[in-house]
């Protein structure tokens, strides 16, 4: 990029998160938007000293920018990582290369290799923006990727990410299609395939529509935001890591697609199951197991959809050279106590310490994962994966290894408690007919989760369970009285998340 005075600019920082999207900030009247003609939602290409990126602009008509000063997003001053009184110098960037392949894939076509190659270049370099993103998560939903097209798009986001090896031996790795509030089997699974020997490198999501991502549960007990070199001393110490995928950056194109996805509310199962896998070959794993709950209410709705949506991960998986199998599991309802970071991790606590009332539906679905990934690892006899996996959690040693992974990755943290609580009670006597998981979920989120750690639901109650009057339902956790009324006031008009029929 040649640097000229009306392209440069002075750094300052804005101060301002706009999540992983670079976004800089100018002046109306400053020289580089008249000179190069940028208006707002310009995508305009940046460079500090050696470092570029390709930024979203956003036009300041007040005063309290100068016209001679670029005010950089905190995604884009990390992107540059500028020095105190720096230049910026801008410029158009080249048009995207997979701009074509994008359109006609819009208008109904097949993406082959090469285009998913191009497409998935452009979006981990941010030569796409968000509106094309969208666009392309739109034109993918639904049935609109074949499996062709779904084991090309996984390779893609694998070719153009970092790609962890082992060496010899099986690696082994789980996941869950999600869901279902409270289903945190991922830190006991994790603890008990790495007490018994084997490597179960672990890279985790933070949330993305739901109140709490395994990474975020796994922080409040531990640090979870390491780079490829700590996360590999981790597992060369003690077998297992549970760390934030995004920090780690395996399949970096997909974590901006997450990205744009988050909003929408919406993927396909094509996406889905590229996003799943790509991260699988990255961290090197040979052998994974998919938890997949079904139920009304969870993400795979019903009994078709989920022999659909294995058929594809078994496809997929096998094309990327993946011994992969799935698990069907119960999607009706929640899964623990807890909904929300902090009260998730009470619960996989009291499992992995075997404390009295610690939820037993956790701890048998933790189990029942654990076990059926250690059918599949080399060496296990058949049939006795699920009880080598009891024996570790009753034993202790599963505890004992959790405890050593929290430790090397920087220490070990007991979960905090929410300071505001109020119960959601039961207007008549009954029997709990249907738990509505996404309704749920929706009131730990409107109390705070995930980004309020404590913050979160907890509900006791199962399908059949029967209830008085006045008995609560569910109890709302909050750290601040605003976010447990708001969350109070959505469980007070949806008065069915947990619907009652008489006894």
């Amino acid at each position: 990029m040649t640097e000229h005075a009306h392209t440069r600019l002075r750094v300052v920082r804005a101060g301002i998160d706009t999540y992983q999207q670079p976004v800089v900030y100018m002046h109306r009247d400053c020289p580089v938007c008249r000179s190069e003609g940028f208006a707002a939602l310009t995508r305009v290409q940046m460079r500090v000293g050696t470092r570029e990126v390709i930024a979203t602009l956003n036009v300041v008509t007040g005063d309290h920018l100068a016209v001679d000063e670029v005010a950089l997003s905190d995604a884009a001053w990390q992107a540059v990582t500028p020095e105190a009184g720096a230049y910026a110098t801008f410029q158009h960037p080249e048009p995207a290369a997979s701009a074509g392949a994008l359109r006609a894939k819009v208008f109904g076509a097949r993406l082959d290799d090469a285009d998913c190659l191009a497409l998935m270049r452009d979006t981990a370099a941010n030569r796409l923006s968000d509106i094309e993103l969208a666009a392309f998560v739109t034109a993918c939903a639904g049935e609109r990727l074949d499996h062709g097209e779904t084991i090309a798009l996984t390779r893609a986001m694998v070719a153009v990410g970092e790609r962890l090896d082992w060496g010899g031996g099986p690696v082994l790795d789980k996941h869950c299609v999600g869901g279902l509030p409270g289903n945190r089997t991922t830190p006991i699974v994790v603890a008990i395939i790495a007490a018994l020997g084997h490597r179960i490198p672990k890279t985790s999501s933070r949330a993305i529509t739901s109140p709490a991502g395994t990474a975020d549960t796994m922080e409040v007990m531990a640090p979870v935001a390491l780079d490829l070199a700590a996360m590999r001393r981790v597992v060369e110490r003690e077998g297992g890591c549970i760390v934030w995928g995004g920090n780690v950056r395996l399949s970096p194109a997909d974590d901006v697609l997450i990205r744009v996805e988050r909003p929408l509310d919406f993927d396909s199962d094509g996406q889905l199951v590229a996003s799943v896998l790509s991260k699988k070959v990255a961290a090197g794993a040979s052998q994974v197991l998919i938890d997949m709950p079904v139920g009304p209410t969870a993400k795979v709705r019903s009994d078709a959809a989920a022999q659909a949506l294995a058929a594809r991960l078994t496809v997929t998986g096998s094309a990327m050279g993946l011994n992969l199998a799935v698990l069907h599991t119960d999607g009706r309802q929640p899964v623990g106590m807890g909904i929300g970071p902090a009260l998730e991790a009470r619960d996989v606590l009291a499992v992995l310490r075997g404390a009295p009332g610690a939820p037993a539906d956790l701890r048998t679905r933790a189990l029942a994962v654990a076990g059926a990934l250690l059918e599949l690892a080399p060496g296990t006899p058949p049939g006795q994966g699920p009880a080598l996996a009891t024996q570790a959690l009753d034993s202790g040693r599963a505890w004992a290894k959790f405890l050593a992974i929290c430790e090397a990755q920087g220490g070990f943290s007991e979960p905090g408690e929410a300071p505001f609580q109020a119960p959601v009670v039961a207007p008549r006597a009954g029997r709990i007919a249907a738990i509505d998981n996404r309704r749920l979920a929706k009131v730990a989120k409107l109390a705070g989760a995930p980004g309020a750690a404590l913050a979160g639901v907890v509900c006791t109650l199962r399908i059949g369970d029967p209830v008085v009057a006045g008995q609560p339902l569910y109890t709302v956790h909050a750290q601040s009285p605003g976010e447990r009324d708001y969350a109070l006031a959505y469980a007070q008009t949806h008065t069915d998340i947990l619907s009652l029929e008489t006894p």
